[in-house]
């Protein structure tokens, strides 16, 4: 298996069905990741630890997805110095809303990205973007993707 350029980590398992599309796009890409479930709130040390550790396991991205309260963007970007794309899913209380105004309401010193609410598949091409500008295949992977969709 080659070597993870992208993190991802979920919040809960219930995350697994709105993520299928950034994994789908991540792997039409040939972008090799790293998924993981650990919830900010329920396993703050496994958290930790994955986000501590990400660097020096190659890992050159991270997409983080939590719902509600969605600490876990933040959490894991306190804990490295790798860009953290956050996705706010949708929740049933509030719509998702909840989620994406916690993980646009970093401090000073803590930024994650954010995508729209249950934006899988812009998390994974924002991430391929961010990898691409290191790795000249995935830029020239994502540049034929844009053409593609620009002759749609």
């Amino acid at each position: 298996m080659e070597q993870p350029l992208v993190g991802i980590i979920l919040g809960s398992t219930s995350d697994e069905d709105a993520m299928a599309p950034c994994l789908g796009e991540l792997d039409g890409l040939g972008i090799p990741y790293d998924l993981i479930v650990a919830s900010a709130h329920r396993a703050p040390a496994k958290v930790a630890a994955w986000a501590h550790s990400a660097e020096e396991r190659g890992l050159e991205v991270i997409i983080a997805a939590a719902g509600k309260a969605a600490a876990l963007p933040g959490v894991v970007a306190a804990q490295t110095v790798l860009p953290v794309i956050g996705v706010p899913m949708k929740t049933s209380d509030l719509g998702g809303l909840d989620s994406l105004l916690s993980i646009v309401q970093m401090p000073p010193g803590v930024p994650v990205a954010s995508v729209a609410i249950n934006g899988a598949r812009n998390a994974a091409l924002l991430a391929a973007q961010i990898v691409g500008a290191a790795h000249p295949e995935v830029r020239a992977r994502m540049r034929r993707l844009k053409e593609e969709m620009a002759r749609a």
